[in-house]
């Protein structure tokens, strides 16, 4: 996926200005593909230069007036063109678990404090993905395009339910009886 795609997406949704479309992604995309107020500015301009997207005329221009921006035709084919495409999955790359795998060569004094950090801020974000849930998708939002909403949020509740689960057993397996080096700091 990439930036274009995602605000094409998210213009597709909702005309927005840069700010609005900033505050939409840390509330929704930003989730599983987070990108910075100034990239999205950059990219915002762009997909206007490339025809994608057009700024909406105002009744009264003035100056400092925020810009709204629509998707126009040629960004929806782009859009649906992308959405075609075949894409292989990616492999995971985690710095936490390239990390864990240099502990197991040099020592790591704190690592289980660092896994016990990262699952508190899984268990976190389950939660704050189970009250998107709880809020945002209610039985009777059957319509296809909230079906298809809601599986993307269920992805991020499964990774989140993973990562919660594998990170408490890894902290089970290092500070058990018989692992010898409970923090693995206590040699290389």
């Amino acid at each position: 996926m990439s930036l274009p795609h995602a605000i094409l997406t998210a213009l597709l949704e909702k005309p927005s200005s840069g700010l609005e479309l900033t505050r939409r992604f840390d509330r929704s995309i930003g989730y599983f593909w987070p990108s910075t107020h100034q990239q999205i500015y950059r990219e915002l301009g762009k997909l206007e230069q490339a025809g994608h997207i057009r700024v909406l005329p105002t009744s009264q221009p003035a100056r400092g007036q925020k810009k709204e921006y629509e998707v126009l035709p040629a960004g929806r084919e782009e859009l649906a063109a992308w959405v075609a495409l075949a894409e292989d999955p990616r492999p995971m790359r985690d710095p936490l678990l390239l990390r864990m795998r240099a502990a197991a060569v040099v020592g790591a004094p704190g690592l289980v404090a660092e896994l016990r950090r990262h699952l508190a801020l899984h268990q976190g974000q389950l939660a704050e993905y189970g009250e998107i849930e709880r809020r945002d998708f209610p039985p009777e939002r059957t319509a296809e395009e909230d079906r298809l909403r809601h599986l993307v949020l269920r992805a991020g509740i499964d990774l989140e339910t993973f990562w919660t689960g594998w990170l408490a057993t890894a902290i089970g397996e290092l500070e058990g009886p018989g692992s010898g080096r409970a923090d693995l700091g206590t040699g290389p």
